[in-house]
């Protein structure tokens, strides 16, 4: 498809409620308009996300950011030429509230629909940004996934690696939670790490003995909770710099492993990739960047990484890949259900993890 393509993005896949107008005319792509409305506060007395409360608070929003996003892009539901929606992985709720007013829309006003996979959009995001060719690595790393990705084509993912357990991102919200900072703990904790002493407490580097690019970052977790507990126990609590310095030491394990198992990646890429590309709420962490940025230097490839905005979750992304769908002439339907899991690269084995979630593909 050649002509100018815009269409209306839709995410729900977790506890961003968010809608987006992206067009893909003769001048590249454009961003018409971006809404996100996040819920941090209604999680925020919990430690983390309650998938009930998220995913009311997704049915009671989701029309009115839809709304926002086609009055700030200046255009209505007849000016556009389809909807893509998130239908997974993610919470189930949430992502059914999504598809629910995405179909109803369609059906509607007579639109194609293009069901998307969450993990697909921030995998083409570079895409969107950059306008990159395939095939490029990409690292997508975020609170709830963590996976080294070939991206061939627009339905073509060749995963390499990942977590085992928790992703870093879900890692950085527990550590902040073990630390008494607020969420989500992504910022809070790097906030903390940028005044302490990174190399006072020698957290291990887990898997890095180990060959290929599968990551784990739980037993980073509880080596923190245990170097915490040492200090109680020897002065009776932590000091602020006690929490900067644990902070700072987390934060550098983490980014050393994913740097290493990058380098690593790139190498069982086989093939010389167009760009290191990294995406994600995590991705939005400077320091994990800088190393990344090191990495795709000494390999001689281009180092891309999405503006913040488009780090974390939202609709554009989404309507992006819902763009590169219908461009590269995969039908859209309305014969879909909502996924709370879908792997990109299906004939990959699932990584099985031993902490509270179990199996995770």
């Amino acid at each position: 498809m050649t002509r100018t393509l815009t269409l209306l993005g839709i995410e729900s896949s977790c506890d961003d409620t968010a809608a987006a107008v992206v067009r893909l005319g003769e001048g590249g792509p454009e961003i018409l308009s971006s809404q996100v409305l996040g819920q941090t506060a209604l999680h925020e007395a919990f430690g983390g996300v309650v998938p009930e409360i998220a995913a009311r608070a997704h049915a009671e929003r989701l029309d009115g950011v839809v709304e926002e996003a086609l009055a700030s892009a200046g255009v209505s539901l007849d000016g556009i030429d389809g909807i893509a929606v998130t239908a997974g992985p993610g919470l189930i709720g949430g992502v059914l509230s999504g598809v629910m007013l995405a179909r109803g829309l369609a059906v509607a006003k007579s639109l194609p629909l293009v069901p998307v996979n969450h993990l697909a959009g921030h995998a083409l995001t570079p895409r969107l940004t950059d306008e990159i060719a395939f095939p490029y690595l990409m690292l997508l790393v975020s609170g709830g996934h963590c996976q080294f990705l070939l991206v061939q084509g627009v339905d073509r993912f060749v995963r390499l690696g990942g977590t085992i357990d928790d992703a870093p991102g879900e890692a950085f919200d527990k550590t902040a939670k073990l630390l008494g900072l607020p969420q989500p703990g992504g910022p809070s904790v790097e906030a903390e790490a940028a005044l302490g002493d990174p190399k006072r407490f020698p957290f291990p580097r887990p898997l890095l003995d180990r060959e290929g690019c599968d990551m784990s970052f739980s037993g980073l977790k509880t080596a923190l909770l245990r170097a915490r507990d040492a200090l109680v126990a020897e002065k009776g609590g932590i000091t602020v710099q006690d929490r900067r310095d644990l902070c700072a030491g987390f934060q550098a394990a983490v980014a050393e492993v994913l740097a290493k198992k990058t380098s690593r990646a790139m190498e069982l890429a086989g093939e010389r990739p167009t760009a290191l590309a990294v995406a994600g709420g995590v991705a939005a962490n400077s320091a994990i960047r800088a190393m990344l940025e090191t990495v795709a230097a000494r390999a001689s490839v281009p180092f891309v990484a999405p503006p913040l905005r488009l780090c974390t979750d939202n609709a554009a992304m989404i309507a992006w890949a819902g763009i590169e769908r219908l461009r590269a002439g995969l039908s859209p339907t309305m014969d879909f259900t909502a996924r709370p899991r879908w792997p990109l690269d299906d004939r990959a084995p699932a990584l099985l993890g031993s902490g509270k979630k179990g199996a995770k593909a």
